[in-house]
C-alpha cells in the first residue's frame, strides 16, 4: 500500500508539473503534452524562412500554374480549359442540382448523340482511371489499391445504394466536385465536362455487371 501512495504522489506531481496549477502565469510557452492544432508547422505571410535559399517564406506560384480567378490579361482558360469548367456557374449541368433536388440523367449541354455518348464514355474511362480507380478500383467494386493500405470507407458503386435510382446523377456529380467523408472533393482538380463523362462511366461498369 505504501509503494501505491508513493507512484500516486509521483504521478500526481508530475501532472502538476507538466500542465501547472490553473491560473499561474509564465513566462515562457507551456509544455504542450496534445499540441492539437495549436501550433502547426507553417509558414505565415511575409515571414522569413532559412529553409530556402533567398530565406523567404513567401514563394512564387509553381511554374505553368495560376490561381483562379487571377488570370493574367483578362485571360479565360486555365491551361487551355475555360474557367467556367472548373465552377461558379449556375444550373444542372454546373452543380447538379435542379432548383432544390438532385438531377438524373445527362445535362443537355452535352448534346449528346450516339456517336458523341461512346466518345463520352471512352473520355469517362481515361479519366476515371486517373482520378477514381485508385480508390474505387477499375470496375467501380471499391478495391483499389488504396484500401490494401487501410483506407475505409470506399463506395462500391454496384451497391444498391450507389444505383440511379437512389443515388441520381446530381449527387454523384456533386461528390464529385466538393468530396464526401473522407473523399476530397476534385471541383478544382477535374472540368466539369469531364465530371459528366466519369459519371456516364460509372453508370456503364453498373450496367455491365447486370448484364447477362
Amino acid at each position: 500500500m505504501r509503494y501505491f501512495f508513493l507512484a500516486y504522489a509521483l504521478v500526481a506531481l508530475l501532472v502538476v508539473g507538466l500542465l501547472g496549477v490553473r491560473g499561474q502565469k509564465f513566462t515562457k510557452p507551456p509544455v504542450r503534452v496534445f499540441p492539437d492544432m495549436d501550433n502547426q508547422d507553417k509558414v505565415k505571410a511575409q515571414s522569413a524562412d532559412p529553409f530556402f535559399a533567398d530565406g523567404r517564406g513567401a514563394r512564387l506560384p509553381v511554374n505553368q500554374t495560376q490561381p483562379r480567378g487571377l488570370n493574367e490579361a483578362g485571360a479565360q482558360s486555365i491551361g487551355g480549359i475555360p474557367e467556367y469548367e472548373f465552377g461558379g456557374q449556375t444550373g444542372y449541368y454546373y452543380t447538379g442540382h435542379v432548383g432544390d433536388y438532385f438531377g438524373s440523367g445527362m445535362p443537355e449541354e452535352l448534346k449528346l448523340t450516339e456517336e458523341s455518348a461512346l466518345s463520352l464514355i471512352e473520355r469517362g474511362k481515361e479519366r476515371y482511371g486517373i482520378y477514381c480507380a485508385v480508390c474505387h478500383g477499375q470496375s467501380g467494386d471499391g478495391q483499389g489499391i488504396t484500401g490494401q493500405y487501410g483506407v475505409p470507407g470506399i463506395a462500391n458503386f454496384h451497391l444498391d445504394t450507389f444505383k440511379p435510382a437512389s443515388y441520381p446523377d446530381g449527387r454523384m456529380f456533386e461528390t464529385i466536385t466538393v468530396g464526401k467523408g473522407m473523399m476530397g472533393g476534385y471541383g478544382y482538380n477535374i472540368p466539369v465536362n469531364d465530371r459528366w463523362a466519369i459519371i456516364a462511366y460509372v453508370r456503364t461498369l453498373q450496367t455491365a455487371k447486370e448484364a447477362k
